[in-house]
């Protein structure tokens, strides 16, 4: 009988010594940033800290075979851009923009951008617009654009997911 009240107490007490209270930590993002969906869903490119893409992603999915290459014959082109953080009660006008250093691709030649993204009042979505030009002269050289979210006043870019490089045939 002794064993078993032993074996009882050594067993009791080894659950509790086993089991243990953690605080439950809610962490909740507070903040507002901008980003472009397929930075999110494409792998960087090499030697470089973003997607470069030669085809124009699906909303939410990366690229794939399939999908339409970006050619001289494009037209316009649009790239979801997705608000992290609560809704806003206004419509929200988000600044996007060339990277000149990593581009070779020429404005007005190239491409045309507005330079501004709206993201609707209660939406998390926006969309950048680029109208790809036929230059007329083909070429076997492909030009690069590099774009970048750069956010508002009050809605940051977010660091890691913030551009995007677009390789456009010429042929």
């Amino acid at each position: 009988m002794k064993k078993l009240a032993l074996s009882t107490f050594i067993f009791i007490a080894t659950l509790f010594t086993m089991v243990g209270c953690i605080k439950q930590n809610d962490l909740t993002f507070k903040g507002l940033q901008v980003e472009f969906d397929a930075a999110s869903w494409n792998a960087r490119g090499a030697g470089v800290t973003w997607p470069v893409l030669s085809r124009v992603p699906p909303y939410g999915m990366p690229v794939a075979a399939t999908d339409p290459l970006i050619t001289r014959a494009s037209g316009t082109i649009r790239f979801r851009v997705n608000l992290i953080g609560a809704q806003q009660a206004t419509a929200q006008t988000i600044n996007y923009s060339v990277v000149a250093a990593s581009t070779t691709a020429v404005s007005g030649t190239h491409f045309t951008i507005p330079g501004t993204i709206t993201i609707p009042a209660n939406s998390s979505f926006g969309e950048a617009v680029i109208n790809v030009l036929n230059p007329g002269v083909s070429s076997t050289t492909p030009v690069n654009l590099v774009l970048e979210v750069t956010g508002n006043s009050t809605i940051k870019a977010a660091t890691e997911l913030n551009k995007i490089g677009l390789v456009i045939s010429q042929n």
